[in-house]
């Protein structure tokens, strides 16, 4: 039986790229009994039943899969926050850093809409720009009106498959557009009553770019550690990793325990004081979600 890619995930049918066609299926009763959803990313075996309809009948082994968006087999994720409209938020920008870095995937930033900076406000920007290179993360400024960093983005993008992220409204399908003129995406402009923008993307779907793959995904206002222990979230801050092995206590949560080489690293100002403010909120949410 043929192979294939689904592609997109729609109303109970599944889009499977096979040999540069694609089948609309529908997924075999097997997966509902086993409590198995076919997700966009999956490489799947399926049984052609016309020239363009099919039914899925065997999903491969995933590398990875992330819940919200629901996606699997992802290399690396395109993290897209604006300079403004919504507001730059860093504590968001960490949430989702977190993560990305729990499922082992590259994550790359877009600071968009950077045309919409003053001089002052564009400063500030830059000095997160240089805070999170200095970690070791990719960092692009970028604007689809003047397309700036849209070119230096697209090598990202040439393998594999890139998933966007990121709240409504800061452009992720802008952006999109801008990277492939034919996908034509549907925009909307920032509620100025509510701050954030609305909701254009419904479902996930992969489309080419390059001779990879990006996912526009649904935005999403707020992200959960569900999944997460507490002994988990050091490794997901690469400064933090870096230097917990020097830490006196194996399973060191860098709080108040002695000889800490996290805190230590916080007081000499190597690493972000906000970066482990950030730490410390994530670890209080993810105990408290222990209790329950």
């Amino acid at each position: 039986m043929p192979e294939g890619k689904i592609i997109k995930a729609l109303s109970g049918f599944y889009y499977v790229l096979s040999n540069s066609e694609v089948y609309q299926c529908r997924g075999r009763g097997v997966f509902r009994k086993r409590n198995i959803s076919p997700l966009v990313g999956d490489y799947v075996t399926f049984e052609p039943e016309t020239m363009t309809e099919g039914t899925v009948v065997e999903i491969a082994e995933r590398k990875n899969e992330l819940i919200r968006p629901p996606i699997a087999n992802v290399d690396q994720a395109i993290l897209v926050f604006s300079a403004t409209q919504p507001q730059f938020s860093d504590v968001l920008l960490d949430r989702f850093l977190v993560l990305v870095e729990a499922k082992h995937l590259k994550p790359i930033i877009c600071i968009s809409k950077v045309d919409l900076l003053s001089d002052e406000e564009l400063k500030n920007i830059v000095q997160y720009k240089n805070l999170y290179e200095s970690i070791g993360y990719d960092v692009l400024l970028t604007s689809t009106e003047t397309k700036e960093g849209i070119e230096q983005l697209r090598p990202f993008l040439e393998k594999g498959v890139s998933v966007f992220a990121g709240q409504s409204g800061v452009g992720k399908s802008s952006m999109l557009n801008a990277l492939n003129e034919e996908l034509n995406l549907e925009t909307n402009e920032i509620s100025s009553h509510l701050g954030r923008g609305k909701h254009t993307t419904r479902h996930v779907e992969l489309m080419p770019v390059g001779d990879g793959f990006v996912a526009d995904t649904p935005g999403f206002s707020s992200l959960d550690f569900e999944e997460m222990e507490p002994e988990d979230l050091t490794l997901c801050f690469p400064e933090m990793r870096e230097v917990m092995d020097n830490c006196k206590f194996r399973g060191c949560l860098h709080q108040s325990e002695p000889k800490c080489a996290v805190k230590a690293a916080v007081e000499e100002g190597t690493i972000s004081a906000a970066r482990y403010k950030h730490y410390e909120a994530f670890l209080a949410e993810i105990k408290e979600q222990r209790r329950y």
